[in-house]
């Protein structure tokens, strides 16, 4: 296969090298957002900022331009892949508009509200994006429990590859499935995309728990509640319940939860120390999806009637409403309720 990744960031570069690395023997391009930084990565051989000590193959095949760019050197590939954060995406899917080769991205979350004066006011999932912008796009999502630095290093992992047309489900089996990288089909693009945001915004609440010290059976409720809270807010949604205890449900949030190199988990722990949100994210130095995201699952989920108590208390954390302690106050200060309800 003839595979373009757009976006040099950290997961862009790890795919990059992983395809690389599958013996069958594809020939991959990775596109920097300029031509200076493809410079640098080809006089360098490693991706210093986002992947500091993993060498570049050989045969990857380094280039940069704006979106424009890189949709005209499109016309012969057979995948294409946008690696862009959650806010670069509608600008990459429009300029890809006409393309023919399957497209998928690996973004996790919901763009911000484009007009709050609209019928319908409220930050959209990739998938909805693409349908804004080039609905005539074959088109999905690779998804599911990764650690970029993980998946370079070639430690196993298991990806999710979705989408409602089985040629790009094929295409991203076929690209990247390999010696250490499973990738399982799935034809729920809502479900998976749902689990891929709302595990960001829980994982911020699991981080601010490990950081207050407040024990292994508070990380343990607030996960195993918080997955019921995206079930039903994906379900809502148009996702279908199984989705959601498999990898990009499930699976991703207990990666994201619990892992010491999630950013999300990390905002959390930061909050926990007294940092403002500004100064957490800032410390990062990459983007934490949940701090942007959060808002706008409370949002829809207000709108379709999904009661979400661990989110909104994140939602309340971020916008400087209520303190860490506060906010644990509240979470257990609810009214009881049954299990399942």
């Amino acid at each position: 296969m003839k595979i373009v990744i757009i976006g040099a960031g950290a997961f862009g570069t790890s795919l990059a090298v992983s395809a690389c690395r599958n013996p069958v023997g594809h020939s991959v391009e990775l596109w920097a957002r300029s031509e200076s930084q493809a410079l640098v990565l080809q006089g360098e051989r490693q991706n210093a900022r986002y992947l500091p000590g993993i060498p570049l193959p050989h045969d990857l095949v380094l280039r940069g331009g704006d979106a424009a760019t890189l949709a005209g050197n499109t016309g012969r590939v057979d995948l294409v892949v946008v690696a862009t954060p959650m806010s670069g995406l509608r600008q990459v899917l429009t300029a890809l508009r006409g393309t023919t080769a399957p497209v998928a991205w690996l973004c996790k979350g919901f763009e911000p509200a484009q007009d709050e004066t609209a019928p319908f006011p409220f930050g959209l999932l990739p998938h909805e994006v693409q349908r804004q912008v080039a609905p005539e796009l074959i088109a999905g999502a690779l998804s599911g429990p990764s650690f970029a630095q993980e998946v370079a290093r070639g430690q196993p992992t298991a990806l999710v590859a979705t989408s409602r047309h089985a040629q790009v489900r094929e295409a991203l089996v076929e690209a990247f499935h390999g010696l250490t990288l499973r990738v399982y089909a799935n034809d729920d693009l809502p479900g998976v995309e749902v689990g891929g945001a709302v595990k960001n915004v829980l994982a911020i609440a699991t981080g601010l728990a490990d950081g207050m010290n407040l024990g292994l059976n508070a990380r343990a409720a607030l996960i195993t509640r918080g997955l019921a809270e995206m079930s039903r807010f994906g379900q809502a949604l148009g996702g279908r319940s199984e989705t959601f205890m498999g990898l990009s449900g499930l699976g991703d949030l207990v990666l994201t939860a619990t892992g010491d190199l999630s950013r999300n988990r990390r905002v959390g722990l930061l909050l926990a120390e007294g940092k403002s949100v500004a100064d957490a994210v800032q410390s990062l130095g990459h983007v934490a999806e949940g701090v942007y995201c959060a808002r706008t699952v409370l949002q829809r989920a207000r709108h379709v009637g999904v009661e979400m108590p661990i989110t909104e208390g994140v939602v309340a954390l971020l916008d400087g409403e209520l303190k860490p302690v506060e906010a644990v106050a509240a979470l257990m200060g609810r009214d009881p309720k049954g299990e399942l309800l």
